[in-house]
Parts: C-alpha cells; sequence; structure tokens
C-alpha cells in the first residue's frame, strides 16, 4: 500500500480553533502559543483572521498578533482575509500569505457570509487579484465538503467545482473541509476522487473536524489516496458556530502521533508539541482535546 514519505501540517489553532472561544483571549497567550508552535517544529501556522471584529470579537487583535510574533526562519504565518480591506490591514500588518474561504453548500454560504456561492467567489477576485500583484501566496478553503448543517449531505461533485473554481482563480492549495465533521472514510474517498478529476491531488489539503470520532480514520483514508497536507488544531480547538454538537478541528497531537506510527516524517516533535496542547488548554481554561496529547502528559506527570 503507498503512503506518502513526508506530510505537511498546517496548524491552524490560533485562528480557527480560538475564533469561536466565548472569553477573548489575551493577545501575549495568542502570540506566545504561535512561537511555542514553531518552536515544535510546525513550519505553517494559520495565526489570525483579518474580519471585522464586530462579527469575530476573538480576532480585534490581529495587527497586534501578526506584529508582535517573533518569527521562526522556517515557518509561514498565514491570515484569513475574507474581502479586500482585510487584505489591506493584514499587508500593512506584515501578512506574507493569506487565504480565502468559499463554501460547498448554498445554505451554509447565505448564513455563513450572506450571499450565494457564486457571489462569495466572485468577491475574492480582488484579493487574489491583489495578492498576485505583491506575490503573496493564497490558499483556499472549502467548507461543508460532506454535509451541511442546513441541507444535509453535500455532493462530491458540487465540492470539487468549488474547490477548482478556486484553484483556476489563484489559489496555490485547496483545504477541503468536513465542518459539521460527517466525513467517513467512504465518504472521503469519494470527495477525493472527485476533486482529483478537477485539480492535481497535490493541490488538495484534507480539513476534517472530529464531530464523530472519525477525523483520524479520514486522514488516514486521504493519505491512501495520495493526499500529503491536512489541517489540524492543537489540543483540538475549534468548533463550528453554525453546526449544533460540532466539535474542533482534529487534535495536531492526534494527527502527528498517527504519522509518526505509520513512518511518515512532519517535522514536528511530538512530546514538545504535547506540552504545548497542555499548556493552552489550560491558559484558556478548557478541556485538552487531544487523546495523544492528554495521553502524552499523563506519562510525564506520573
Amino acid at each position: 500500500m503507498f503512503l506518502p514519505k513526508k506530510v505537511k501540517i498546517v496548524e491552524v489553532g490560533p485562528r480557527d480553533g480560538l475564533q469561536n472561544e466565548a472569553q477573548v483571549v489575551p493577545t501575549e497567550i495568542k502570540i506566545a502559543l504561535i512561537e511555542r508552535l514553531a518552536e515544535a517544529g510546525l513550519r505553517v501556522i494559520e495565526s489570525t483572521s483579518f474580519v471585522s471584529p464586530k462579527w469575530v470579537p476573538q480576532m480585534g487583535d490581529n495587527s497586534a498578533v501578526l506584529r508582535g510574533i517573533n518569527r521562526h526562519p522556517l515557518t509561514v504565518y498565514p491570515v484569513l482575509t475574507p474581502n479586500l480591506q482585510g487584505f489591506d490591514a493584514a499587508i500593512e500588518a506584515g501578512a506574507t500569505e493569506v487565504a480565502i474561504f468559499g463554501a460547498a453548500s448554498e445554505s451554509f454560504s447565505r448564513k455563513n457570509i450572506n450571499c450565494t456561492i457564486a457571489e462569495s467567489l466572485k468577491r475574492f477576485e480582488p484579493v487574489v487579484s491583489a495578492a498576485s500583484a505583491l506575490e503573496i501566496p493564497v490558499r483556499g478553503y472549502v467548507s461543508c465538503v460532506v454535509g451541511c448543517p442546513y441541507e444535509g449531505p453535500v455532493s462530491p461533485k458540487k465540492a470539487a467545482e468549488v474547490a477548482k473554481t478556486l484553484s483556476d482563480m489563484g489559489c496555490y492549495e485547496v483545504s477541503l473541509g468536513d465542518t459539521i465533521g460527517v466525513g467517513n472514510p467512504a465518504s472521503i474517498k469519494r470527495l477525493i476522487e472527485a476533486c482529483a478529476k478537477q485539480l492535481p491531488i497535490d493541490k488538495l489539503a484534507g480539513h476534517y473536524h472530529d464531530t464523530y470520532g472519525m477525523a483520524i480514520a479520514n486522514i488516514y483514508a486521504s493519505l491512501q489516496m495520495g493526499m500529503t497536507v491536512f489541517d489540524s488544531s492543537i489540543a483540538g480547538l475549534g468548533g463550528c458556530p453554525y453546526a449544533k454538537g460540532a466539535s474542533g478541528n482534529v487534535a495536531t497531537e492526534d494527527v502527528v502521533y498517527l504519522l509518526q506510527g505509520l513512518g511518515i516524517e512532519t517535522g514536528v516533535d511530538l512530546a514538545k508539541l504535547a506540552v504545548v496542547g497542555d499548556w493552552i488548554s489550560s491558559a484558556i481554561n478548557r478541556p485538552n482535546g487531544a487523546k495523544a496529547g492528554r495521553a502524552l502528559c499523563a506519562k510525564t506527570t506520573e
């Protein structure tokens, strides 16, 4: 069975993980988290989001976070920029990579960003154009690629169409988000098959939530299909505010534990990572969602 020799992990905890925390996390904690993740070996850390603080108060300190990081020379710190205003603010604060997000579900797109899928993609054109002029790489996200909290199952063909549009627009990589975590290895394989017909598999990434405990199984299925990039969140931070019962992203510690067991290189120090997960969980007073992280930290305290 073919498995890749190396995998890239995109750490989304500081942005996707923290954005739904009810209590605003202090800026210095966010900066410390990003720096500790880089020290543990993560080379792509999505750091913040340049959205209106009216919609996402947690990200109101975006410029301060991005300016405040002591940057690791080998790590990139992408930020989410849903519109040109956000993009301009991100560039001013020192962003060197940005991300945009669409959805594979019409209902989700309307409820989440108040427009159709086609309209949302049209809005991104000036962002991609401005980024291209500055030679800033753009990553794309597609949410609800397997299921939607409002309309149920989503067709792989629809997800593939949105992924292709983002790729054609200029996104160097497109992350497929199982936002409500309803995917299983069979549905994820169907999704990847459909998307791989539209764009090369090395331009695709998996972003799986763990609502039904399937995220690690879905990553394993994706590895078998040839996927080599996965998004994950330290200590399993995060969730989807629009999806009832949807737990967080898959925990980075659990992903690294899986990959290490398979002999796949990640460049991440799992012991250091587990300590970071334990620290941030305590700092924001929430349970550590990483099974491997909890097990490793329990061993060291025995």
